[in-house]
């Protein structure tokens, strides 16, 4: 699920989208490059997002997977390209 695409379904961010930086056990970890940085990513219960069908590009979803360093310009360059609906900055999965 790491670089996968995201909204929150519950809780005070319900309904903002965020990208999975990483997993332990039951939670995810999400960060948008704003508010919730790599530094400091949102922990959230997997039940309470909903999965996009869609990642980040090939080159920050493999640093993501190598738990190399991401930045937060780029996770949010990500989601503003993916709202945006270019598809240079993300795959469809």
């Amino acid at each position: 699920m790491t670089g996968y695409f995201a909204t929150a379904k519950a809780g005070h961010d319900r309904g903002n989208l965020y990208v999975i930086v990483g997993e332990e056990g039951a939670n995810v970890y999400l960060s948008d490059g704003r508010l919730r940085g790599m530094a400091r990513p949102k922990k959230k219960n997997r039940r309470h997002i909903q999965i996009i069908g869609k990642t980040v590009g090939p080159d920050i979803l493999d640093r993501l997977l190598h738990k190399e360093e991401v930045f937060d310009h780029e996770i949010k360059y990500a989601i503003k390209q993916y709202l945006a609906g270019k598809e240079s900055a993300y795959v469809e999965e």
